[in-house]
């Protein structure tokens, strides 16, 4: 490390931070010959090293700090109940663990970005929505029909629910502002929150994105692979990956009607997926019983467990904890993307009801569950960013704050077609000699402007087609037997017709015999 590194410890962290290698970028700028482009470079590399500075700076201002259990001995951090942690932490925290015995299971529940409000959908009908940090309920609504799953929209005004046969949309106070007929027996919904599309994919086995800001479908993407009720969304990239019954996971975007990236995880169905904020890593479980780690930058398993019973549902924690719902039990993983784990960081069981959807909540160290008996909240030490970004996630935002981010976050809104499975593809410079790069763009014009022919073309039509010239050539080398004698049975009665109308040369010939074609008598 140099001595100016050692003198100012921002430097130390500016790595963490900086886009890219800089030292590559300088020798890029270098080669250009592009005076204006050659500045403009530059002062975005400029731009990008004060940015890096900056929230290196900020970060050393970050007082708070996760923390996980940490064991003593012998003992196990596994061996410690939610009864005896409750006991241990402050009276706030205590709070945030709670059961609701509902009727109407088994639960799908989703959180908001900024973990402050959570959203609950129950088998048999019931819809809820409610601040469950404060206690404060929003809606709550009875169907009275099936709900497979919900989700929310951009913010907590508006959720969407996959009902009996066609998506719904409400707002806070539970009316219905919107029927999606376009998305028919939905199974699963997931949001891409920068690109406002909802995603839905059901039993007809088509993957579908709308718009939510403009109301239009971008795209409908036919699987082949049918029904499939697994789906979630790659935080990083905005790619969607799908769990099918044949133990695939197939990777897509809204720009490509054929999978990005088609994976063989299983031999049986695939349960759950699961993907790590960073977007490099990938779990997924199986009815074969399996559960196995994935690096989706080399698309290589890393790790595989066995679970006792094929797990119904994972997540994985802003800091890398990983979720495994399977029958009545949750057991949740730490650092399982590092080394391969020998035993759980946390074991919970929620007695005589089987466990239906797990999720960590957003900047909180809890984790919510739903199952066939209700929703529970367990607290899981060191699950969630200590520190957020208020302008990207506030969980302590006012409404005004949160009308000016929906603005902002409208006007800032990415393009479908910006959606790519590699992240870094967009802005990058093409270091290609001017040679290549002057062909590429006379083919790419060419193909874009074809030249039409002058020639006239004469195109054969009714029975002097090409096609029936092809049949009556191949007719002609066909021997027919029945063919045959029809024609010479044809020639035969041509000729008697021809003699009788010759008749007998002596007869004298008469003035109708010119219509008769007899021979005169001669002389």
């Amino acid at each position: 490390m140099s001595e100016k590194k050692k003198k100012d410890p921002v430097l130390a962290l500016m790595p963490k931070y900086a886009r890219g290698d800089s030292n590559k970028a300088v020798e890029g700028i270098n080669q250009l010959k592009d005076r204006k482009l050659k500045g403009t470079i530059k002062r975005r590399e400029k731009t990008y090293k004060e940015a890096a500075y900056k929230a290196a700076s900020s970060e050393i201002l970050l007082t708070e700090e996760g923390g996980f259990l940490e064991p003593e001995g012998i003992e196990k951090t596994y061996q410690l109940s939610q009864r005896n942690l409750a006991k241990e932490v402050d009276v706030a925290t205590s709070h945030k663990m709670f059961n609701l015995d509902l009727k109407f299971g088994p639960y799908a529940l989703d959180y908001t970005r900024n973990g402050r409000h959570l959203l609950i959908g129950g088998r048999k009908g019931h819809v809820a929505a409610f601040d469950w940090q404060a206690g404060r309920l929003g809606c709550e609504l009875q169907l009275r029909e099936t709900v497979r799953d919900v989700t929310w929209l951009h913010n907590e005004t508006m959720f969407a629910v996959a009902q009996k046969k066609y998506v719904y949309i409400y707002d806070k106070q539970g009316t219905e502002i919107h029927c999606l007929r376009n998305h028919i027996e939905v199974n699963k919904l997931d949001f891409l929150p920068y690109h406002f599309l909802l995603t839905s994919v059901g039993n007809s086995g088509f993957l579908k994105y709308q718009d939510t800001s403009t109301g239009n479908i971008v795209a409908e993407h036919r699987t082949k692979l049918g029904k499939c009720d697994v789906m979630t969304q790659n935080p990083a990239t905005a790619i969607m990956h799908l769990g099918h019954g044949n133990g695939t996971v197939t990777l897509w975007s809204p720009n490509m009607s054929t999978p990005l990236v088609k994976m063989q995880c299983h031999r049986g169905p695939v349960t759950s997926i699961a993907i790590g904020h960073s977007g490099q890593y990938m779990a997924t479980a199986g009815l074969d019983g399996q559960l196995k780690l994935w690096d989706l930058r080399s698309y290589k398993p890393m790790q595989e467990y066995y679970t006792p019973t094929p797990a119904s549902s994972l997540s994985v924690s802003q800091r890398g904890l990983l979720a495994v719902g399977f029958g009545p039990h949750v057991s949740i993983w730490k650092d399982p993307f590092k080394t391969k784990q020998t035993s759980p960081y946390m074991n919970h069981l929620q007695a005589g009801s089987a466990i239906q959807d797990v999720e960590f909540v957003p900047f909180e160290d809890v984790l919510g569950f739903g199952h066939r008996g209700g929703i529970s909240s367990i607290i899981v030490p060191g699950a969630g960013e200590a520190n957020f970004d208020a302008l990207e996630a506030n969980p302590f935002q006012t409404k005004k704050q949160r009308q000016e981010m929906e603005v902002h976050s409208l006007l800032e809104k990415i393009q479908p077609e910006m959606i790519t499975l590699d992240v870094n593809h967009v802005g990058q410079m093409d270091k290609a000699p001017v040679q290549v790069l002057n062909k590429e763009k006379k083919e790419a014009w060419a193909a874009a402007h074809p030249v039409e022919s002058t020639e006239l073309k004469f195109r054969a039509r009714g029975k002097n087609s090409s096609s029936r010239r092809h049949l009556r050539k191949k007719a002609k080398n066909i021997v027919d037997q029945k063919k045959v004698d029809l024609l010479e049975r044809i020639e035969k009665d041509k000729k008697e017709r021809a003699q009788k109308r010759a008749g007998n040369p002596d007869e004298p010939v008469t003035a109708l015999d010119r219509f008769t074609g007899k021979r005169r008598k001669m002389e």
